[in-house]
């Protein structure tokens, strides 16, 4: 049978790189397989969901490449088929209407199973109890039971659950005595009776759970008797998003829905909506939640959490890609950086790992890195155009020394934004890291030996990766530094920074003159804005 996954998002603003993944393990689970990645739209919040909002999420689908089969759903179309299904459901009996609002008008709830022993997906766990708190009351009717349990220091704690979570209920009494039997009046409570007792003791009934088994975590179960019935309807007329999504999924002909883990407790309602409509569920996978360092769940706070803050920042759509789908998955090798085409062979979801998926911003940029660094030269300099464009100082650089620098800084380069650092190849005007300048220039020997050097560099002819070197290892045996001591204070006073690509190259794309220039200039700047603070 063809597999059919789906990513359904419910676009409201940016795209979260928690959705985005979402739609990354749903596409490449289908490419792996051969079978059909869809998307629909739940796009049922017309506050929210404007067009802006889609054209984000296509934007940002296209940017990654995530080509989806077949139209796009837009769920708010589907309304007429949502309500359809309701009236369905009414109809037999598995839904009910619910009491009014101020206008008159009344939601339908799905009722969960009373009889659901005959679901596949339902089992008896065996006789439970609830001790009661003996001042609150017990309501019983056609919406449930409400009451209150004893906490641990005593006082009542309200609560309450569906019909169906409280099989062969019977109400206890302080004495021991059986009060009520909710199986011998279960036909007068659904067509609408209810019941109201005091002083009752205990809660007896048959405790049965709704499970199923989940492709990433296992097996997982809830017990009925935590649930209570579901509003699919509003009292507005407009669908909830659990019977739209059901619905929607059936006719789409979903096989395998991968979401995230947040929507494990929306699952076990599903699961018995499926079988209320007459559909066999499809099986389910739920994705471990991305979190921060501190295992909490990621969010702006944290830094980049939209796309689009990545592909502005200049992350390549690949590496980020790739990044993202080994958030929570491993091809089961040491493998970190893979193509489309290995990831797609790679993937299945048996090696989504259930643990939480902590994001490493760090481990993203030294792949962003990697991705730079094989990108054809030309390709690389089209690229980073667009980002060196954006600054002041890069109005009128010359292109083809900007090729030169670009060709040197490739390499070293994770970021395409990092090409702000780069000024200095292009302008006198240095932005100085002041504490390492002071630092290197509060030695003596060290502004000495640059004056030095400044004197040669104006001076020399022959201007030569070879003649630098020897140039600064003569200047520190002159002034007896040790060997690759100069190469700091050297480099500081050149670009204003203290790292960098090989100096000697470095400086050669500079020029001999403003090179000594920019040392004269910096130490000039030193004595006259930095001594002081030096202590010199």
């Amino acid at each position: 049978m063809e597999k059919r996954v789906r990513f359904a998002p419910s676009p409201t603003g940016q795209v979260h790189i928690g959705n985005i993944r979402t739609a990354i393990f749903n596409w490449l689970f289908a490419r792996h397989c051969g079978g059909k990645f869809l998307l629909r739209i739940e796009d049922t919040d017309l506050e929210r969901s404007t067009q802006a909002a889609i054209d984000a999420l296509l934007e940002c689908m296209n940017w990654l490449g995530l080509d989806y089969d077949e139209k796009i759903v837009y769920q708010s179309a589907m309304r007429s088929a949502h309500i359809k299904a309701a009236e369905k459901l009414i109809a037999e009996g598995k839904a009910y209407y619910g009491r009014p609002d101020d206008n008159g008008r009344q939601p339908v709830l799905f009722r969960i199973p009373w009889n659901c022993e005959n679901i596949p997906s339902v089992r008896n766990v065996g006789g439970a109890e609830f001790d009661l708190h003996p001042e609150a009351s017990v309501e019983i009717s056609n919406g449930g039971v409400d009451f209150a349990t004893v906490s641990k220091k005593g006082s009542p704690v309200q609560t309450s659950a569906c019909l169906a979570g409280l099989y062969n209920m019977k109400l206890i009494d302080v004495s021991g005595k059986v009060i009520f039997e909710l199986e011998k009046q279960s036909s007068g409570v659904f067509e609408g009776k209810s019941f109201s007792f005091s002083g009752c003791s205990k809660i007896a009934f048959t405790r049965r759970e709704v499970f199923f088994r989940d492709l990433i975590k296992g097996g997982l179960s809830k017990p009925v008797d935590g649930m209570k019935d579901l509003v699919i309807v509003r009292s507005d007329g407009s669908p909830v998003f659990h019977l739209a999504n059901v619905c929607d999924d059936i006719e789409q002909n979903i096989t395998h829905i991968v979401r995230g883990d947040d929507h494990v407790e929306n699952t076990y309602r599903h699961i018995l909506l499926y079988h209320a409509l007459g559909v066999n569920p499809p099986e389910y996978a739920h994705l471990p939640m991305i979190v921060n360092s501190a295992g909490k769940p990621y969010s702006k706070r944290d830094g980049d959490a939209f796309v689009g803050d990545f592909r502005e920042k200049g992350y390549l759509a690949g590496a980020l890609f790739n990044y993202l789908a080994l958030l929570g998955w491993s091809p089961g090798d040491d493998r970190e950086k893979m193509t489309n085409s290995e990831l797609i062979e790679a993937f299945t979801l048996e090696r989504v790992k259930s643990a939480p998926a902590q994001l490493d911003l760090n481990k993203l940029l030294n792949l962003n890195g990697m991705y730079l660094a094989e990108m054809p030269l030309n390709e690389f300099i089209t690229a980073i155009t667009a980002f060196v464009q954006r600054l002041p100082w890069a109005v009128s650089i010359d292109s083809e020394r900007f090729k030169q620098v670009a060709a040197l800084m490739q390499s070293r380069t994770k970021l395409f934004t990092q090409v702000d650092a780069w000024k200095y190849f292009f302008s006198d005007d240095l932005d100085y890291d002041v504490k390492n300048l002071v630092k290197q220039l509060k030695k003596p020997e060290n502004c000495a030996a640059l004056e030095k050097l400044a004197t040669e560099f104006s001076h020399t002819t022959e201007f030569s990766g070879e003649y630098i070197m020897s140039a600064i290892t003569a200047t520190e045996e002159t002034f007896e530094i040790a060997h690759g001591k100069l190469l700091q204070p050297l480099r500081l006073a050149v670009t204003g920074l203290p790292g960098g690509a090989e100096l000697d190259q470095t400086l050669l794309l500079i020029g001999a003159k403003n090179c000594a220039g920019r040392i004269k200039k910096t130490l000039e700047y030193y004595r006259t804005e930095l001594a002081e603070q030096a202590g010199a």
